[in-house]
């Protein structure tokens, strides 16, 4: 997994994780990363300053201990303990409702948005899938009156 730092058109900051650097790139060009305040898709990625630690940092450094190093890797600039129980108990959630969609849904990819319409309009049997439509495909969906919702993606949790 990749975290980005990412600025949209307007200028808002967020961040986002990737499976991988190509993952980001594949989304970007399909218009599918967008930003949570104002929904542009009009997005790049921000400098960031990676973290480095020399030879003799990582030998004089303290191993953390396993809760140490867990506050680290969830808590975002400025949280609190109590934020930090927050975001894992909302991420803990998420999964549940992403995985309880896959396990009972059929995932019909790329034809998601043929596949909903064709149940909207009565062509072909409901039932619940879940599939990839690009942000403008979503749009034009709603639009029609058909009830869709994006699934969360989640970076992969260790928790």
């Amino acid at each position: 997994m990749i975290r980005y730092n990412l600025r949209c058109e307007r200028g808002h900051t967020f961040e986002s994780w990737f499976q991988s650097s190509s993952a980001y790139e594949t989304q970007e060009k399909r218009k599918l990363v967008n930003c949570p305040a104002c929904g542009s898709a009009k997005v790049e990625r921000a400098i960031m300053a990676p973290q480095i630690v020399s030879k003799k940092g990582r030998e004089s450094a303290a191993p953390a201990a396993p809760a140490d190093v867990a506050a680290t890797e969830v808590a975002a600039p400025g949280s609190t303990p109590l934020l930090m129980a927050q975001e894992r108990e909302l991420r803990a959630k998420i999964k549940e409702l992403r995985d309880h969609i896959v396990k009972n849904a059929d995932n019909v990819g790329e034809r998601f948005p043929n596949e909903a319409r064709k149940m909207h309009y009565g062509d072909i049997e409901h039932r619940p899938i879940y599939g990839e439509a690009s942000p403008d495909e979503a749009r034009a969906l709603i639009d029609e009156g058909v009830e869709v919702s994006p699934l969360p993606v989640l970076p992969d949790d260790r928790n």
